[in-house]
């Protein structure tokens, strides 16, 4: 296959300049591995390896290696929402390095530590951003690029259109990923036009066939429009895009009034936060892996009107990237 060269290319040894984005719950190491496989690159969510998929982490990303041996990927947030979690993420970041990982995607806290030891490896940092004080912010802790999630992604989205938040990343000089909204290999082509150094997909991906979620999930994307995804507060108390199916539209998309008086008090937020995340990582597991029967929540972009089937991942990757070549063949050299 011949490499379509971006800056993301060229720092982590990828061909096609597309990452499957970490997801809880569907990050299982057979997706990852496919991706790789294709072209692209897996990311792992270390929450997802361990805790739904059952593997320690160490051999989880020795399944991966069985099954690729082509770059991966591995997904540090580095909030601090407590000690043991830190301390869980800091071993997590040292097995991923001594398993030979060296590209890392950060969120939801300073990257620093995460920077000085990556990079003392020799290896890559970005983090994940919704807007140009963010990616300042980041910049501080030394990343090397930035993931931007923009208005049309899955899960926690940002507020920008992905050409608005790359007018704003770009003249930080530094390699900027786009992070929802493509579904469709179109798509992903145009955003590289723009000059996106690489596009994160994640809903695409879960319509996949090596995507461990369950089928209901997966036909439930492939039937959804752009229009049939709305913001929730209900699974984490901000918004989440999910897909409006009869359980949403039910119970509603708006957290009660007693949890917002909570998130807005300092330690009154700590504690609904910590809430949300145990209640919504066992709702979204749930009904990710097992359908429908349980009524719950779909996470998803709006990137579901580019996604017409299940297909395999790397029948994806190569599609993608045999668009991004025709684009690329097409344009006017100056």
């Amino acid at each position: 296959m011949t490499s379509i060269e971006t800056a993301l290319t060229r720092a982590t040894g990828i061909e096609v300049p597309l990452l499957c984005g970490a997801m809880y719950p569907c990050s299982n190491p057979e997706l990852i591995a496919a991706v790789s496989e294709a072209g692209g690159m897996g990311i792992v969510q270390p929450i997802s390896m361990s805790f739904v998929h059952k593997h320690e982490l160490r051999d989880g990303l020795r399944l991966v290696r069985r099954l690729t041996s082509k770059p991966i990927g591995f997904n540090a947030i580095v909030e601090k929402s407590s000690r043991v979690y830190e301390e869980r993420m800091r071993k997590w970041v040292d097995v991923a390095l001594e398993e030979g990982v060296r590209f890392f995607v950060t969120a939801l806290g300073n990257p620093r530590w995460v920077v000085d030891a990556v990079h003392r490896a020799g290896g890559v940092v970005y983090h994940d951003v919704t807007n140009r004080s963010w990616a300042e912010r980041a910049l501080e802790g030394g990343v090397d690029g930035f993931i931007a999630v923009n208005a049309r992604a899955g899960g926690h989205a940002g507020d920008r259109m992905p050409e608005a938040l790359l007018d704003e990343l770009a003249p930080l000089g530094r390699p900027v990923v786009c992070a929802g909204g493509v579904g469709d290999a179109a798509t992903f082509a145009r955003m590289l036009s723009l000059g996106y150094a690489g596009v994160q997909m994640g809903t695409r991906f879960i319509a996949t066939e090596e995507c461990r979620a369950h089928d209901d999930y997966k036909r439930a994307i492939v039937a959804a429009h752009a229009s049939d995804i709305v913001l929730t507060e209900k699974i984490s108390g901000v918004p989440v895009a999910v897909i409006a199916t009869p359980y949403v539209k039910a119970v509603g998309t708006k957290a009660g009034r007693l949890a917002k008086r909570l998130l807005r008090h300092p330690r009154g937020k700590h504690w609904m936060r910590t809430l949300y995340t145990l209640r919504s990582a066992w709702q979204l597991r749930r009904a990710s892996l097992e359908g429908s029967g349980y009524q719950q929540y779909f996470q998803a972009g709006q990137s579901v009107e580019g996604v017409e089937r299940v297909e395999p991942a790397g029948e994806v990757v190569r599609r993608f990237a045999a668009a991004a070549r025709a684009s690329r063949e097409a344009t006017p050299r100056v």
